[in-house]
């Protein structure tokens, strides 16, 4: 009977329900793309289902699905964070303009600066984004709007609208093959799994999660009931940008630069995927685990199109396709769910 129960809450999950939607797209696209020889092996390959391809695949999604764990927090807090591909930027400028000036005398002690500086712009530009919503009394899209251009346009003047290279120490760590052949590099999607996993245990199995959550569901509520609102909202930025800046770090280091132009536009992918992920943007609602495989989602549509090869000027039009029916899909199962308890009650 509880096997059973259990079996039956896993299939109303919302992460049951956008895996499914993933390997549908991952048969649809097996099916579709064909296949080509191995010059090496000599063995025919599937142009989708190998081992190259889905690497590739969650790697291009680890970078903004990392940031999208913490813009969830933000979202279940009832906030928005327009800024954290700005963040993103202006920590990997930072990181890269601090090693360039004071080389470390080894690989592991460059890791470890870089890692720092990188958290640390992202832990303060948190702060920044925190204190002014709190402060303020502003709307956090007004307030992260503002520190999205302030952000870049400090990352474009410190680095003079150069590409600034990262020492080839970070580069070996974050391509790392960990033993796989082929050229596989899985470190990115392994930051991305465990910035998952933890974000999903913060959340749910956390005392401070469950204030986001309370916070962000009934406001009035949580402050009769003793919680600190200011506190709360705060810590939810500053985690948006740690997660921002340990993107940074993980992008810069992989690719081998950093500029001021880099992860333009990640905000959208990155409140895309929280929101095909299940998060509701007035708040109470959201997963870190949906979260990531939004990011999955929207990574596997935009392969799809390359894939299939369409015109990729359809990749737009069917991301946001794809958020708006999110957003009506959530809001209809949210209004069954009220009709529902009407009717019990």
């Amino acid at each position: 009977m509880e096997h059973a129960s259990w079996r039956r809450r896993v299939a109303r999950s919302q992460q049951a329900g956008l895996l499914l939607v993933i390997v549908g797209l991952g048969a649809v696209l097996t099916l579709l793309a064909g296949s080509h020889v191995d010059r090496v092996t000599g063995a025919e390959v599937n142009n989708f289902l190998n081992a190259n391809t889905l690497v590739q695949t969650a790697t291009d999604a680890s970078f903004f699905a990392i940031m999208a764990v913490g813009a969830t927090l933000v979202i279940v807090s009832a906030g928005i964070d327009l800024s954290v591909g700005s963040v993103y930027a202006l920590a990997a400028v930072a990181m890269a303009l601090v090693l360039r000036a004071h080389p470390p005398a080894s690989g592991a002690a460059a890791t470890a600066a870089g890692l720092a500086v990188a958290l640390g712009v992202g832990l303060g530009a948190g702060l920044v984004n925190g204190a002014m919503v709190v402060g303020l009394g502003v709307h956090p899209f007004i307030i992260t709007l503002g520190t999205m251009w302030i952000f870049r346009g400090i990352a474009f003047v410190a680095s003079r609208a150069e590409s600034i290279l990262v020492p080839d120490a970070l580069t070996a760590v974050a391509k790392a093959t960990l033993g796989l052949p082929g050229g596989l590099y899985p470190v990115p999607m392994l930051c991305m799994l465990a910035v998952g996993i933890a974000g999903a245990v913060y959340l749910t199995r956390t005392v401070p999660g469950r204030h986001i959550f309370a916070v962000g569901g009934n406001p009035e509520a949580s402050r009769y009931a003793g919680l600190s609102l200011a506190r709360v909202r705060l810590g939810v930025y500053v985690l948006a940008g740690l997660t921002a800046g340990f993107a940074a770090f993980l992008g810069a280091a992989f690719y081998g630069s950093a500029s001021c132009v880099d992860a333009t536009g990640y905000e959208l992918y990155v409140i895309a995927s929280a929101v095909v992920g299940g998060a509701s943007l007035s708040g109470g609602k959201g997963s870190a685990i949906s979260a990531m495989l939004g990011a999955l989602l929207i990574v596997l549509i935009r392969q799809s199109i390359r894939t299939l090869h369409f015109d990729q000027n359809y990749e737009w039009i069917i991301i946001g396709t794809a958020i708006i029916a999110a957003v009506v899909i959530d809001r209809a199962s949210g209004t069954i769910a009220q009709r529902r308890l009407a009717r019990a009650q």
